[in-house]
């Protein structure tokens, strides 16, 4: 069987911003070709596509990731029997105790919660409520649970993030789901610099006589290129969900949730909201390959051209050089970019719009799963 592998390469200009801070409230940064780097952290990116697949897919095909799980659960158990509404979250900590999740004793005035965040799919979800008020007649409720086998419960009809970017549940392997996206951390092409952004507060309401801020602050931020990567196993993906159109669905959401979304530190103060100036899109059956190679000698700007053309070409040359040492040619690829300065990269697929990369992909993933049945 082929194996079908995608792999995501974006160029995105970001204006002065702070997208991704640390614990001190800087942006963060990584060392790479012994150059500081911006950087903006896989978890921020991915949190950022999670949020934006709610304009793309159905809220029944999302999860839920939560501590507060059974508060959840009882909600949901409360839903579909009203008259249990007194023992929904009892029979909800049952629940999970018979799956293997340990939780925590209840605060005042709090419910009980999970030591971690779990991760299940809202198909799980009702799944787990609908067995739990089967099981609240019984006179050993555990043992109802038990029979019913809620474990097996959770580990169907995953959500389409829990396939994407899987699930890791500490008390139990078994419900571990292994992620189908791998998402790099974003880096700039080129070397740079925190600055700070000193500002001051006017008090609306003070006398004449009164001088002076109310408020002094500084905000760390920088401006930067980023190359950002990610890859689907389509494989994998199929595996999870189990069904060719879901997978279809998946893959169209993730992509275009990647592409277009953004994480959102500090977006009221910056507004650095922009789109990529290129994406490259290539569908492999060997292996994933990052491209970051090609930025290890950071970006200069000269005269000659800014850093997203001399990015462009080093990004086009990188795939060149790999194809040609090992042999590794994709099976196709597309390319969506803005400006002649990104035209190097048409060497590399299809110049389409963005639409028609999605669709296009999307066609194939189809037609390549069609292929392996």
């Amino acid at each position: 069987m082929n194996r079908t592998l995608i792999e995501l390469h974006i160029l995105q200009t970001v204006p002065p911003s702070n997208l991704n801070r640390d614990d001190t409230g800087s942006p963060k940064t990584a060392i790479y070709g012994g150059v500081r780097r911006a950087r903006v952290s896989s978890q921020a990116w991915k949190r950022a596509t999670r949020v934006a697949f709610d304009d793309h897919l159905d809220r029944s095909e999302l999860g839920v990731r939560t501590r507060r799980v059974v508060e959840l659960l009882g909600a949901e158990i409360t839903s579909c029997a009203p008259d249990l509404e007194a023992r929904a979250l009892e029979l909800a900590s049952a629940v999970m105790k018979e799956i293997g999740v340990k939780v925590k004793p209840p605060k005042k005035d709090a419910t009980e919660e999970a030591g971690y965040l779990v991760f299940l799919s809202r198909h799980q979800i009702a799944a787990l409520a609908r067995a739990a008020v089967d099981a609240a007649a019984a006179a050993d409720v555990a043992k109802a649970l038990q029979e019913a086998k809620v474990k097996d419960l959770a580990d169907r009809e995953h959500s389409v993030d829990i396939a994407l970017f899987g699930r890791m549940v500490a008390d139990q392997a078994d419900l571990n789901v292994d992620a189908a996206v791998q998402v790099a951390h974003a880096i700039s092409v080129h070397p740079v610099e925190t600055e700070f952004d000193y500002f001051t507060a006017v008090d609306d309401h003070i006398g004449d006589a009164e001088t002076g801020a109310a408020m002094i602050g500084t905000v760390e931020f920088n401006s930067s290129t980023l190359y950002r990567y990610a890859t689907v196993d389509v494989d994998r993906l199929h595996d999870n969900l189990g069904d060719p159109e879901a997978t279809r669905r998946a893959v169209e959401a993730f992509v275009t949730s990647f592409v277009r979304s953004m994480p959102t530190g500090k977006q009221n103060t910056f507004a650095n909201r922009t789109l990529p100036e290129a994406v490259v899109v290539f569908v492999r059956d060997t292996q994933p390959i990052n491209l970051v190679g090609a930025f290890e000698h950071p970006i200069r700007e000269s005269s000659t051209g800014g850093r997203v053309k001399r990015a462009a070409d080093a990004l086009r040359d990188e795939a060149r050089e790999i194809e040609r040492a090992y042999n590794e040619a994709p099976v196709t690829g597309w390319v969506t970019r803005l400006g002649s300065d990104t035209s190097a990269l048409d060497d590399l697929g299809s110049n389409v719009s963005f639409a028609d990369l999605v669709s296009q992909l999307c066609a194939l993933v189809e037609t390549r799963l069609g292929e392996s049945q």
